[in-house]
């Protein structure tokens, strides 16, 4: 069974020929604060009851056009994006076949700067060890900072909520359905360390001085305001994207963190449809993580509390779901990762445990799991595997989020062999491997790292913004970086040749995840879930 979500509005561009673009409908303006223009203002367009936004950038000076072919004839809603700033009064106008419309969008000083601030703003100007503020990244699976910071819990009364917290799913964070999980065990003395950090910050203290240094990041500048960016909303705000694949029907096909189904986004129509699984566990939270395809083109999805992977044929629609083996399948099994890439060599599929940070591998045809020993008992509670990718011999490549790693299993002996990264605790977590190189996010380093497989040598290039958290990084046929960054809503593109980097700001707050790149455009442009926002994400670098 699926469920199809018809919207009223399309992929905007898609239906305009290049012949037609003479009678779209064409729209530019000036963004103003004051008499002095604005520089780097994201300005979206939505139709009424439409499902799909255009966002461009104004730029020095403050002048902003959205380009031909991009915006149908309709009534339109604009908004902008600028920290600390709002427009002075709704806009709204109606574009016409072959017209030019002009729009004067005046801003003013926004009502709730607390709001308006990523989570990167947030750690940049509040006090704490780095150790304390990169604790915090825990906090971002469920919920913005902005939570955090505008509580008013005294340490001891964090305690008992940090305990309570730790037995949901992350997914509980953006929706009114508690989620219970296995709880997890930490240390009395870590948790009541960590409150006393989170009371200092909060609003618990009358003296909140560092509050006094808080402002936005500096708007899009340069190249960075080069891009059109085309969100698709989700037809429930309860949906939690998480992982993006494009399918080689041209669809995008995106997990959900929060719900047992596969989604399905056509950009030629905006249509949604949703394909439900089975629960494994119904008493564990539903939803899965990670997203691949297999050498068939069909679809492998990771699901998580349930104990188990799900196999989709593109063709038949139709799940088959494979638990993980009794022995290996316990409260606490968590299959947040899996890659199937390789699976026509040997008829195997890896996948990972976080409940016991090891590595599984599924064999196809009797269903049956196997535990990989990657880590020996004395060190394997300092590792995490995560970010999982196979060769074409199916070796296994996944990188160690818990320590500060690349590991490579052999297919054939299990033997594992550890790459550790020139920056100590980068703890890496998504990435993808292509033409010998492994290119990963260093989250706990702020930088992204590529890894010569055929040298065994490491690149490290530091994330352009502070406290960004990249999640994801990839590199397109141009040789072009793509990070996506979980903490400042910004998707960094970055040249390893001369270290230029653009940071193309999204229209809302987005906790970025998975990343792909669309190499079918030129340039190749990147398709991004918006795992707080219920969206999709298409960016587009004009140059």
């Amino acid at each position: 069974m699926t469920r199809t979500v018809r919207w009223l509005a399309v992929s905007f561009f898609i239906l305009f020929p290049a012949a037609a673009w003479a009678d779209a409908p064409a729209l530019s303006g000036f963004v103003h604060i004051g008499a002095q223009p604005a520089e780097g203002v994201v300005v979206t367009a939505r139709r009424n009851d439409s499902a799909v936004s255009v966002s461009i950038v104004s730029d020095a000076r403050g002048r902003f056009i959205f380009p031909a072919g991009r915006l149908l004839p309709d009534a339109y809603a604009l908004t902008i994006r600028l920290g600390g700033y709002e427009l002075a009064q709704p806009v709204t106008l109606t574009l016409r076949a072959g017209e030019l419309a002009n729009a004067d969008l005046a801003l003013t000083p926004g009502h709730n700067l607390s709001a308006e601030l990523t989570d990167a703003d947030w750690l940049t100007a509040m006090s704490g060890s780095d150790r304390d503020r990169r604790a915090l990244a825990t906090c971002l699976s469920c919920h913005s900072l902005e939570r955090v910071v505008n509580s008013t819990h005294s340490a001891a009364e964090f305690i008992p909520t940090l305990r309570r917290m730790l037995n949901y799913a992350a997914e509980t964070g953006q929706n009114t359905i508690p989620q219970r999980r296995t709880p997890v065990e930490t240390p009395d003395a870590r948790l009541a360390e960590f409150a006393s950090f989170l009371a200092s910050i909060n609003l618990s203290q009358k003296q909140q001085g560092w509050r006094a240094g808080l402002h936005p990041a500096p708007p899009p500048s340069g190249r960075s305001q080069r891009v059109v960016i085309t969100q698709y909303h989700l037809p429930r705000p309860n949906i939690e994207p998480h992982d993006v694949v494009i399918g080689r029907d041209g669809a995008i096909w995106y997990s959900d963190d929060n719900e047992p189904v596969l989604g399905r986004l056509d950009p030629l129509t905006g249509d949604v449809e949703e394909f439900p699984y089975p629960l494994l566990k119904p008493d564990q939270p539903p939803g899965g993580l990670d997203l691949e395809a297999d050498g068939e083109g069909n679809l492998w999805l990771a699901l998580m509390a349930q104990g188990g992977l799900a196999r989709f044929d593109v063709t038949s629609k139709r799940f088959t779901l494979f638990p993980v083996s009794p022995g290996l399948n316990h409260d606490t099994t968590q299959q947040s990762m899996v890659m199937p890439a390789g699976a026509a060599v040997d008829g195997k599929v890896w996948t990972t445990d976080v409940g016991t940070r090891s590595i599984l591998r599924l064999d196809i045809a009797s269903g049956v799991y196997e535990r990989a020993p990657v880590f020996g008992p004395a060190d394997k509670g300092s590792h995490l595997p995560y970010g999982l990718m196979a060769d074409a011999q199916n070796n296994l490549w996944f990188l160690d989020f818990g320590a500060e790693a690349i590991a490579r299993v052999d297919a054939k002996t299990l033997v594992t062999s550890v790459y550790p990264t020139p920056t100590h605790f980068s703890h890496p977590r998504r990435g993808r491997l292509a033409d010998g190189k492994i290119t990963f996010a260093e989250f706990g380093a702020q930088k992204i790292g590529v890894f010569n497989m055929a040298s065994e040598t490491f690149q490290e290039f530091s994330a352009p913004a502070a406290w960004s958290f990249p999640y994801d990084a990839a590199m397109d046929r141009a040789g072009q970086i793509w990070t996506g960054n979980l903490a400042n809503d910004r998707v960094t593109r970055l040249n390893p040749q001369s270290g230029a980097t653009e940071e193309y700001l999204l229209p809302e707050h987005a906790a970025v995840r998975r990343i792909f790149v669309d190499e079918s455009t030129s340039p190749p442009s990147l398709w991004l879930a918006g795992n707080h926002s219920a969206a999709l994400f298409h960016i587009e670098p004009l140059q």
